[in-house]
């Protein structure tokens, strides 16, 4: 096992308390006071939205966004942080609202596109090729809304124009079965893949796997990972945990289910993870009441989790792995991994 570990968060992660049932709970910090955290938390990269970076950018000509994310990506730099992606916020824009690359409107469409390669060129200044797409709202809330077919052809046609507009981007797409939109047309990694070859260049079309996302799919998060892995896509990752098939909840690592979360770490781990830069993102949020002294804790719980459960992975005798699966002894690998969370020795 020989991953490279390496963390990152994004300043949404740092959260005042709002969801679509009741209004903030917290104090809000500001970007600044955020980005002075990442080093003592024990985070070196930084996740952005576009506007994350140059708040109100559309109402910005092209230079002064430029101008702006420059003079951010020198702050990263003095601070000791990089910038591990740029993505572009396109959910939240009224010219959005029924999806940005699948709308039915050319004219949105071409926003959405036009946004994305502005994106594209703030993640120049900041210094990172790495462009996610979140498809937030490219899906329906009735089958019969949009044309599917035509709806994965528009998003081909996003990406492409993305590959064209800088031949050393990278897009990583993010997959979601749902929330907000009802059906997503891209909902899992198997999709996110599919897409990316059908793309002009695959080679620089891969994905990043939240663990929330593929649990709402209904699948194991370390499965997806694995995936990707086998094809050499996984070029992030965002790891939480989730109560169960409901709303996106971004609860702190392994705090739901530390077996699903070992599954995780062992098969990142096992297959080199970070070797190449990529980044562990923890994509939490402090639970929703948490007082504001100690709403910093989700990241710091989360880091250390994932850390612990590195150790417990690693620890293990490799020999006897394969023995239990090559005699099929799985109730020995059971009591093999349990025994480790554990730290007890289980009976023979």
């Amino acid at each position: 096992m020989a991953g490279k570990f390496r963390f990152s968060f994004g300043p949404w992660n740092i959260h005042e308390g709002s969801d679509p049932f009741g209004p903030t709970v917290r104090g809000g910090m500001t970007f600044a006071r955020k980005l002075a955290l990442y080093k003592e938390l024990g985070y070196d990269g930084v996740q952005f939205h576009d506007d994350d970076a140059v708040p109100d950018l559309n109402d910005l000509a092209a230079p002064q966004v430029a101008k702006k994310a420059s003079a951010l990506g020198q702050k990263l730099k003095s601070a000791g942080l990089t910038p591990e992606f740029v993505a572009p916020r396109l959910w939240e824009d009224p010219r959005t609202i029924d999806g940005g690359y699948t709308s039915n409107s050319k004219a949105c469409r071409v926003y959405a596109i036009e946004r994305s390669l502005l994106a594209i060129d703030i993640a120049r200044e900041l210094g990172t090729r790495n462009i996610v797409l979140w498809l937030a709202r490219e899906g329906t809330y009735m089958r019969e809304a949009k044309d599917p077919v035509a709806a994965t052809n528009h998003l081909i046609e996003a990406v492409n124009a993305m590959l064209a507009h800088d031949p050393q981007i990278r897009i990583l797409i993010e997959p979601k079965p749902n929330e907000p939109m009802d059906v997503a047309y891209i909902p899992t990694i198997g999709h996110a893949l599919a897409l990316g070859h059908l793309t002009s260049d695959p080679a620089r079309v891969g994905c990043l796997v939240e663990s929330a996302h593929a649990i709402l799919a209904g699948l194991d998060p370390s499965d997806e990972m694995a995936f990707a892995l086998a094809q050499k896509k996984l070029w992030s990752v965002h790891l939480n945990d989730q109560n169960g098939l409901k709303f996106d909840e971004d609860r702190a690592f392994g705090t739901v289910n530390l077996r699903r979360a070992f599954s995780t770490v062992m098969v990142l781990d096992a297959n080199d993870y970070g070797q190449n830069g990529e980044y562990v993102g923890m994509d939490v949020k402090a639970i929703r009441t948490q007082k504001k002294p100690d709403a910093l804790r989700h990241l710091v719980n989360s880091r250390a989790i994932f850390l612990a459960l590195l150790d417990v992975a690693r620890s293990l005798d490799a020999k006897l792995i394969a023995i239990a699966r090559a005699t099929r002894d799985y109730e020995a690998l059971d009591a093999l991994i349990i025994g480790a969370l554990m730290k007890r020795r289980m009976p023979k």
